[in-house]
């Protein structure tokens, strides 16, 4: 019988050794919602954040095999010094000598964030990233060819296990990788979240811009994420070489002509150019716009219809006020650059 129990025990601890051995270990990442800030939008539970994802997705967001010539990274158009759009490009360059359609957009706060693309056509994060790889004009690859790739790196196969358990390559982990990088590109640092969070205050241009915007601008563009993601059309016209006609491309809705989403005003004052199509290259170009050269028409946004009154005194005191919203620590931060790359650039460019 002694025999038989110490048979028993010592099967016990195999069993319980085996289990052990299985058990995926990942180190789990904290988001931060700033103080004040609403309740992010992205569901965590389906996508909870590690250590071993983020790895793995900030691989994959800088990696150029993920174009069809190796020659395109997502980070490649999403620039972290740039607050992560392409600096001084209108449009970007894609695949085959060929330009995107449009302004790249600053990739910060997704997880406030419910559509994406400037027309919302995106309805999930963890699927974006398939629309720019697959793009003829971008990235120009097929999602089939990009995981037959990643399959075939040994690195990438260690990436995935740590990550999610096991070496399977797919789609849905790619996505899901890709946005634990990303969501972590939280901006909540500039001047402006120090004066809200009684750190720091604003001098007299700064303070009197500031009441300015609250009276002009916060209407679309509201705090803390300075927008309200909203799809609207600020007056300007169509440009009939890209005939971009902005959200009636998702919805077939006329009322949505030339319609596009608020854009946050967080770290413009390095995202230039501005508009869908980076038809702005400054921000007095996009003070001038609203204060003279919108064309208003049938869809034309209701509180811009009168176009918007600004002196030149005014534009001076809302330039200073946007200045503070430059997020230095976030444009700098090394865990969001990629490998041996210097977050600052060596040139010089006054907006």
């Amino acid at each position: 019988m002694k025999t038989v129990a110490a048979i028993l025990l010592l099967l016990g601890f195999i069993v319980i050794g085996v289990s052990f051995v299985g058990i995926h270990k990942t180190t789990p990442l904290k988001f931060v919602v700033p103080k004040g800030w609403p309740k992010p939008l992205y569901d965590f539970k389906n996508n909870p954040l590690t250590k071993e994802g983020f790895e793995l997705g900030k691989k994959l967001f800088y990696d150029e095999r993920l174009s069809k010539d190796s020659s395109i990274s997502c980070g490649s158009c999403h620039q972290q010094f740039a607050a992560f759009t392409t600096f001084d490009h209108n449009l970007s360059h894609g695949y085959n000598n060929s330009f995107t359609t449009r302004n790249a957009p600053a990739l910060q706060n997704l997880a406030w964030q419910k559509e994406f693309m400037a027309d919302g056509g995106i309805n999930h994060l963890d699927l974006q990233p398939l629309a720019p790889i697959t793009a003829e004009n971008e990235m120009g690859e097929t999602i089939e060819s990009v995981i037959q790739k990643l399959k075939r790196d040994t690195a990438y196969l260690r990436l995935f296990k740590a990550a999610f358990g096991d070496e399977t390559v797919n789609t849905q982990r790619m996505g899901k990788a890709i946005s634990q990088f990303v969501l972590m590109l939280v901006s909540s640092n500039s001047k402006y979240d120090k004066v809200m969070r009684k750190e720091d205050t604003f001098n007299l241009p700064q303070k009197l811009g500031y009441e300015i915007f609250q009276k002009k601008c916060a209407s679309c563009h509201k705090e803390p994420m300075f927008t309200d993601y909203t799809y609207r059309n600020n007056g300007i016209p169509l440009d009939k070489t890209l005939n971009d006609i902005g959200r009636m491309k998702i919805t077939n809705d006329a009322n949505d002509s030339m319609k596009f989403r608020v854009p946050s005003l967080r770290n413009v004052a390095v995202t230039a150019p501005y508009g869908h199509d980076g038809r702005f290259f400054g921000i007095s170009n996009v003070m001038e716009h609203y204060r003279s050269k919108m064309v208003v028409c049938s869809t034309t946004d209701s509180l811009l219809r009168k176009k918007m009154p600004l002196s030149n005194f005014e534009i001076g005191q809302l330039t200073a006020f946007l200045y503070t919203l430059t997020d230095t620590a976030f444009l700098k931060n090394p865990m969001f650059a990629p490998p041996g790359y210097n977050t600052t650039p060596t040139f010089i460019h006054n907006h």
